[in-house]
């Protein structure tokens, strides 16, 4: 379900990216109350086509009774429609529809040790982590690894260095560019499997942290989670979200296999059901949109998770799946945007 939000403030974070804050009115507080490292789905319509689009809150979490604060970066992506809009023509008092925060890429504040490694702006959601973690949780240590290509391009500079100089103690930084020398730091390059896992035990006890968040672009995530098991950390320790998926920069989930000429879908959403015949090629997302337009899904591209359902009855084959951990296929669900029915017979339900 989306809600009216009225744009509070739009701050310019470097030259390709911004800050936004959304208003949240007070009958809104408890929907629009986040845990560290969920995002928000908006939608908004441009030129007459509706815009969704998935965006991490960057803003520590607010406990009741404060009010929420809703501030999510966005940075320009090459023929991105609504970050175009967002960097160009976004004016605070605008009204953008959101839907309650979710995600499952979070960590709940606890005593330990915790780390991150990070490309770009997937800083967004690890700095609502870290910077909730450090507030609430004397016992918590953080130390925060981040990827940019250059100095001007390194989004939240003010908010991470912040931290370091609040925490000084219990928050460690380390920075590396891709595309430029630091007096101080490490030398430029990018993060690769190779050179973190020789660079990880030189940082930290490896085997002592307590959880792993990997945020960024496919190839270092990936990289990043290699390396991680390279080193014998295990995978329930590893948490990650990939928020750019480059053309060929991955292979699909499972092979592709033919669909049967004439499956039916059987959907539960929001305590109603219905059934329909699933079109040739076209996702069982295509398939319940066509009839119920409150689906729900954001980048259909697999990578945000919003369209998790769980798999009732039937088979299906999932083009490509950045966003649900082993356990959770494992426990039946899937991404509908991906998924194509394999039998007669497939149901789905997103209530679960």
């Amino acid at each position: 379900m989306f809600h009216p939000l009225r744009v509070r403030a739009i701050e310019r974070i470097t030259d390709d990216a911004v800050a936004v804050t959304f208003a949240v009115p007070a009958e809104l507080r408890e929907t629009f109350r986040h845990t560290p490292g969920q995002h928000l789905n908006v939608r908004y319509t441009v030129d007459g086509e509706e815009i969704r689009r998935s965006y991490s809150i960057c803003a520590p979490a607010a406990e009741a009774p404060a009010e929420p604060v809703l501030r999510v970066g966005i940075r320009m992506v090459d023929g991105g429609a609504f970050s175009t809009y967002a960097l160009k023509e976004l004016a605070v008092g605008d009204e953008v529809q959101a839907m309650a925060p979710m995600g499952r890429f979070v960590l709940r504040p606890r005593p330990g040790l915790f780390a991150a490694v990070v490309g770009g702006s997937g800083i967004t959601p690890v700095l609502s982590i870290a910077a909730t973690l450090l507030s609430r949780e004397p016992l918590a240590r953080f130390c925060l690894i981040r990827s940019d290509r250059t100095a001007a391009s390194t989004m939240f500079l003010d908010e991470v260095a912040d931290l370091k100089d609040r925490y000084p103690d219990r928050f460690q930084l380390v920075t590396a560019l891709s595309r430029e020398e630091q007096s101080a730091g490490l030398p430029s390059g990018r993060l690769d499997r190779e050179r973190l896992t020789g660079l990880l035990p030189a940082l930290l006890p490896v085997a002592d942290v307590d959880g792993w968040f990997l945020c960024g672009p496919f190839g270092l995530v990936r990289g990043a989670e290699s390396a991680l098991r390279a080193l014998g950390v295990e995978r329930t320790r590893i948490h990650q979200e990939i928020f750019h998926v480059d053309d060929g920069s991955a292979a699909p989930a499972t092979a592709r296999v033919a669909s049967p000429s004439d499956s039916t879908l059987t959907a539960t959403l929001h305590g109603r059901s219905g059934s329909w015949p699933v079109k040739d090629a076209e996702s069982l997302l295509e398939t319940v949109l066509r009839s119920r337009s409150d689906a729900p899904y954001a980048c259909k591209g697999g990578v945000c998770g919003t369209c998790r359902a769980f798999l009732v009855s039937g088979e299906v084959r999932m083009d490509r799946n950045f966003a649900l951990e082993p356990e959770e296929t494992g426990a039946g669900f899937v991404l509908a945007c991906q998924s194509h029915p394999l039998t007669p017979e497939v149901e789905l339900d997103f209530d679960r």
